[in-house]
């Protein structure tokens, strides 16, 4: 339970050291989007990366070469999907989700929030993280694509073209948020 064999420990040493460093040298040259938060398939990919390394320092019946063709599939898969999606408007609608505005100038969107499942306290959390203490200084929040909620500050007299490609840029129904 506690020692099983020193060959145990010489073999998570040795392929454990090979796999990462294999991983590394993968990962610079598969460029920076490989671990690229950016979508949800971006990140299941940084997961599977991580649990294929695990897998492979662990389980005695997974060799390093079938460990390392997994780590050149998954980084070969993330950059098809991405170089795809960029070439292909449709199939970038297919695996990617588009931000949406949770708050537009102090007033909270309800609907947009419960259609993302979203709730106020997560709102208003975000709000204190960025340093506001009234939503009525914010421009806006975003929910973007990898899950993180975007505050924007208020800009008078400005335009949001950073919210062009936000679904519910254009407020609907609205709730003061205080």
């Amino acid at each position: 339970m506690f020692f099983d064999s020193w060959f145990g420990l010489l073999r998570v040493l040795v392929v454990g050291t090979l796999a990462y460093v294999a991983l590394v040298v993968l990962l610079r040259v598969s460029g920076k989007r490989t671990l690229a938060k950016l979508n949800a398939f971006d990140l299941i990919v940084t997961v599977a990366l991580g649990s294929t390394l695990a897998t492979v320092l662990l389980s005695k019946s997974v060799a390093l070469a079938e460990g390392l063709l997994a780590f050149l599939l998954l980084a070969g898969l993330q950059y098809f999907v991405a170089w795809l999606s960029v070439r292909s408007p449709g199939f970038s609608d297919l695996v990617k989700s588009e931000p949406t505005l949770l708050l537009h100038q102090g007033r909270l969107l309800e609907g947009a929030m419960r259609s993302q499942r979203v709730t106020r306290a997560e709102v208003l959390a975000a709000l204190r993280g960025s340093g506001a203490a009234d939503p009525a200084e914010v421009g806006a929040v975003v929910l973007e694509t990898d899950g993180s909620l975007s505050v924007l500050p208020q800009a008078p007299g400005e335009t949001s073209s950073s919210l062009a490609d936000v679904s519910g840029a254009v407020p609907g129904t609205e709730q003061p948020a205080r």
